[in-house]
């Protein structure tokens, strides 16, 4: 149970005094340590700048290092909560700790009026849309009940799958439609760039060790069917290799020696080496190889073919064929359980979960399951199955796993029809598991809300609704420190403000909480960014019929207050239909003091951007974050 989950023992802190001291030979940034109860917490915060100043606007890593104080031995089992905030002004500290035990338990309430300036216990969830957006979701803060939506990031062309960086700072999201491959920064939600990835690139994989991303190209020509290998650290195409026809599963050894694609319409598995970037083989696996799956405790690629019903056993070393296991046509989907010991393969035309235990190599087990089975997902406890034809989520026991036992399956419904009726679904999964081991995120892309669902309940405990845009997968970007040696947790944060902000710390075994203190300097770049006007929208988060008036309403303000700007009077809205669209541009006129309005003519049902410009404020457009407004058809917003 980590450090959010046993809050509630936060309220029977007693105070307790500290001893304070800097660490010895303390680095650039700043360095503190606490001794209480027997542990000794050493906080460190390093700019990531030469100059070894913590710079507002500017990258800091985040350390804390929990240990034994006596031995120094590494702390195990401790999950530290940590929130970074302004300090308190001297005439309103106190020496008992309570002001800081206070301060974490109003950050657990997850009010946005008491939320911190960084959480470094926070997750977002970012949902993929059909249109040429990602929508960011803050699913911890809420504003009477209603999750707030962060952020929402642009893309070229609709995308279709997506694959993030072991740390969670990138993803990378294919767009078919473009040729390329976006690279989105998780710390702003922003597009670095957008790499070609040759034609029609499908599935995304970063390999184990991050250092190749490959992408599948479903290529019209056969001969043009393939992966693209794009190096993560230049961003550069270091290879293009032709495998064969068809949609591409992409698979790895552990030791990212191997790669391995297949190749749908050829009916094979090609073998990579990563080193050399060459083809060593091609291996018959039948005639339509779906899914690929490497269990690293049996050592061996599983390939799944529908037609044959078969699942293809290949060791990773010697690259040879282990078995064909005989199952019945219908076979997709194929992953393992975290440890590797059994892999689950869904049968979509006899609505079946078939369990294979790597050990083995044999079927030991199948159980029925939701209606056309066509995604899976694990937690730690459950293994949560989605189909096709059916709103209901599955979900399998671990436990109940193995030969001999009886499996156990529960399910739940998540949202009111089957995901098929919203039709264009992408690659990427449509369930994600949460932060919290124990529970998962579920789009509907029918009524176009991600559903929350913690384990033990009967039915999910909340959805969040994607206003403006239409969802169709979703995953978990964790923002939480993470534990890079025994004892050691670490994140990198942008530091917010200027100023003396308190980091304030919680364990629970035991019971600590205390406030470190680190001073940020002020950014002379970003102050003179400040004092330049900029656009904040007022857009009813409801939408709009198509066909009928609309207008854009907008503030200008300048100055580090928001002090607004009237009198504007060559303001310009420039908005156009997701997702490429021609663009119209209209005049807006002042409605109140620094208050402007637009109006649009959103002729047509679907998802509009806006922009705004002005030439006396050297606004130029798109300089300035954009909005977003969601256009129905009429009948769509009738009542019965």
């Amino acid at each position: 149970m980590n450090a959010l989950q046993k809050a509630s023992s936060l309220l029977l802190f007693t105070g307790l005094w500290a001893v304070q001291a800097p660490a010895a030979d303390a680095p650039a940034g700043v360095s503190e340590r606490l001794v209480r109860d027997g542990v000794a917490i050493e906080f460190e915060a390093r700019p990531l700048g030469s100059d070894g100043v913590l710079t507002e606007g500017m990258f800091a890593d985040i350390r804390l290092r929990i240990t034994d104080a006596t031995t120094g031995q590494p702390l195990a089992g401790q999950v530290p909560g940590a929130w970074l905030d302004q300090a308190l002004p001297e005439n309103q500290k106190t020496d008992d700790g309570n002001q800081c035990k206070a301060r974490i338990g109003t950050y657990l309430k997850g009010v946005l009026s008491a939320r911190p300036m960084v959480d470094l216990n926070s997750y977002y969830l970012v949902v993929m849309n059909k249109d040429s957006a990602l929508t960011v979701i803050d699913p911890i803060t809420s504003v009477g009940g209603i999750t707030s939506t962060l952020s929402r990031v642009a893309l070229r062309r609709p995308p279709m799958d997506w694959a993030a960086s072991a740390d969670d700072r990138l993803l990378y999201v294919s767009m078919p439609s473009a040729g390329e491959v976006a690279v989105v920064d998780t710390d702003q939600f922003k597009v670095l760039g957008n790499l070609p990835a040759g034609p029609e690139p499908v599935r995304v994989a970063l390999q184990p060790d991050g250092r190749y991303l490959w992408v599948g190209n479903n290529a019209g020509r056969g001969e043009e069917g393939g992966v693209t290998v794009i190096d993560t650290q230049t961003r550069k195409t270091v290879a293009t290799l032709a495998t064969g026809g068809g949609h591409h599963e992409i698979a790895f050894s552990a030791d990212s020696r191997h790669a391995f694609v297949s190749s749908r319409d050829a009916g094979r598995v090609t073998v990579i080496d990563v080193a050399s970037l060459k083809v060593l083989k091609d291996i018959e696996t039948g005639p339509s190889p779906l899914s690929l799956a490497v269990s690293p405790l049996s050592g061996a690629l599983y390939v799944s073919d529908g037609k044959a019903g078969s699942i293809t056993v290949i060791d990773t070393q010697s690259l040879k064929v282990r078995k064909v296991i005989e199952t019945g046509p219908g076979l997709g989907p194929l992953r393992f359980t975290q440890d590797g010991r059994f892999g689950l393969a869904l049968n979509s035309l006899d609505d079946q979960v078939l369990v294979l235990d790597a050990g083995s190599d044999e079927i030991v087990q199948r159980t029925e399951v939701t209606a056309e089975p066509y995604q899976l997902v694990f937690t730690r406890n459950y293994a949560y199955v989605r189909g096709l034809a059916s709103p209901k989520v599955s979900m399998i026991n671990l436990e109940s796993l193995g030969k001999g036992k009886p499996i156990i399956v529960q399910a739940f419904e998540a949202g009111p029809a089957a995901p098929k009726l919203a039709g264009d679904l992408p690659l990427a999964d449509s369930l994600s598991q949460a932060r919290d081991e124990g529970a998962v995120f579920v789009v509907n892309p029918v009524d176009n809300t991600t559903y929350f669902y913690m384990e033990g309940m009967n039915a999910p405990m909340t959805g969040y609704l994607n206003r403006g845009h239409t969802s169709r997968a979703a995953r978990v970007i964790d923002r939480s420190m993470r534990e890079v040696e025994p004892g050691v947790f670490s994140s990198r944060i942008k530091l917010p403000a200027p100023g003396t902000f308190d980091l304030a710390v919680m364990l629970n075994q035991p019971q600590i909480a205390h406030c470190f203190t680190a001073e940020v300097q002020p950014n002379k770049a970003l102050a003179a960014q400040r004092s330049k006007p900029r656009v904040e929208f007022l857009l009813d988060s409801a939408p709009v019929t198509a066909g009928h008036a609309a207008k854009a309403r907008f503030r200008i303000v300048q100055g580090s207050s928001g002090q607004p700007r009237a009198g504007i009077a060559d303001l310009r809205v420039r908005y156009f239909q997701a997702p490429a669209s021609r663009p119209r541009e209209v005049a807006a006129v002042e409605v109140g003091e620094g208050i402007y309005e637009a109006p649009l003519a959103l002729d047509k049902a679907g998802a509009y951007y806006l922009h705004v410009g002005s030439a006396s404020l050297g606004m130029a457009f798109g300089s300035q974050p954009y909005a977003s407004l969601r256009a129905v058809p009429a009948q769509a917003r009738m009542t019965p």
